[in-house]
């Protein structure tokens, strides 16, 4: 069984990307390669925020649909560490 992560990434320009991994580490040196999303191409230099563990890639995906619903004014209390409520989100 793998571990999946919901993740967060902060851009230059203060945007913030939702993404949904294996391996994180392995996703985020993707991206700051130009070799993830293109999305985030020449966006850089970019900064992970925020990641969360998932039980499985199912749940991560849902994580990550309610995430990207999320307003930038959420996303950024969910970053600071705040509580927002998602249902299923762990930490």
């Amino acid at each position: 069984m793998s571990e999946w992560f919901v993740y967060l990434i902060r851009t230059r320009h203060n945007a913030l990307y939702c993404g949904v991994t294996n391996n994180l580490q392995r996703r985020f040196k993707q991206h700051t390669d130009g070799t993830g999303a293109k999305a985030l191409k020449g966006k850089g230099p970019l900064t992970l925020e925020w990641s969360i563990h998932a039980e499985n890639k199912s749940q991560a995906l849902k994580l990550e649909y309610k995430i990207k619903q999320l307003s930038k004014q959420r996303k950024e209390r969910l970053v600071a560490g705040e509580d927002i409520k998602l249902e299923g989100l762990t930490r």
